[in-house]
């Protein structure tokens, strides 16, 4: 038996290097002011989505929801070893909270067709709500494990996951299909494959194919697209045309919540005192314990 995999992954804006104007009046992140990576524990669930298909075999496909720069973190799923990319972009999904999100990609989900596991970061680095995940799976009326950190076992159509709690861990069983949220010492992803690199470097989407046709007038987009799919290199796009949606119900106006600031805070002190490892630095160090309470 083969197993069908879906992963879903996030380019995210690297939140440990806020600068700049980083929030829009409207109160969503402004990405084009912070460098975007691929959210560390969704890649750790591609990770665990790799081992599921080295151990019992699998077709593990990624999808993205973000602008046309998420490609990137697409072509870095195929890198590591992703059969299938597709990215789920629209100017009409933008400023989406984890409500309209988890809408979309759950029917994005249904248009792509059966799936047996669907695999998840815990939470993203740009929001750390941990809701997106479960979400999904709610609304695809799919059981769901959270905060798994080991796949025991995948016979037919159970799995027996090993999931972190508070205080230490338990073992449970769910049926297929089904859903899991994975944290980030689960694994450790495995690096590029030089060999998936060479291959897939040049994988695109329409819209980077249409930008190759405008700056060569000898290219055709319908000739080249044919070609990138004859070749495994295109990366099919999702719009909301494509899907069966609501639009009230994506992008901003699918979304109640709305993030009213983010700042990065560092913690520092105005002054030091260095203590000397001798008697006279010990009691200078005892005094000043004393001094503000530490002590006494």
């Amino acid at each position: 038996m083969s197993y069908k995999i879906v992963v879903l992954v996030k380019q995210v804006p690297d939140t440990a290097n806020i600068s700049g104007e980083v929030m829009k009046p409207d109160g969503t992140v402004n990405r084009a002011m912070l460098p975007a990576i691929f959210n560390p524990e969704d890649r750790v669930a591609l990770e665990l989505a790799l081992q599921v298909k080295d151990r019992y075999g699998a077709t593990v496909k990624a999808i993205t929801m973000g602008p046309p720069k998420a490609s990137e973190v697409l072509r870095e799923c195929l890198y590591m070893g992703a059969d299938e990319t597709v990215l789920i972009s629209d100017r009409k999904f933008a400023g989406a909270d984890t409500l309209a999100t988890s809408y979309v990609l759950s029917e994005a989900l249904k248009k792509l067709g059966k799936f047996d596991l669907v695999f998840a970061g815990r939470q993203a680095i740009d929001g750390d709500t941990a809701q997106v995940g479960p979400q999904t799976a709610e609304k695809l009326g799919i059981p769901q494990i959270t905060y798994a950190e080991q796949i025991l076992n995948l016979s037919g159509n159970t799995i027996s996951v090993k999931r972190k709690i508070d205080g230490g861990h338990e073992i449970v069983q769910g049926k297929l299909p089904l859903l899991l949220t994975v944290i980030k010492d689960a694994a450790i992803p495995r690096p590029f494959r030089a060999k998936r690199v060479m291959a897939y470097k040049n994988a695109c989407t329409l819209l980077e194919l249409e930008k190759m046709v405008e700056s060569n007038s000898l290219l055709y987009v319908d000739t080249l697209k044919e070609e990138y799919e004859s070749k495994g290199l295109f990366i099919p796009t999702l719009t909301m045309d494509d899907l069966d949606v609501d639009p009230a119900r994506c992008g901003l106006a699918g979304s109640p919540t709305k993030v009213h600031k983010v700042e990065s805070v560092v913690l520092a002190s105005n002054e030091h005192i260095r203590i000397e490892p001798n008697k006279e630095g010990l009691s200078l160090l005892i005094d000043k314990l004393l001094e503000d309470h530490t002590l006494g």
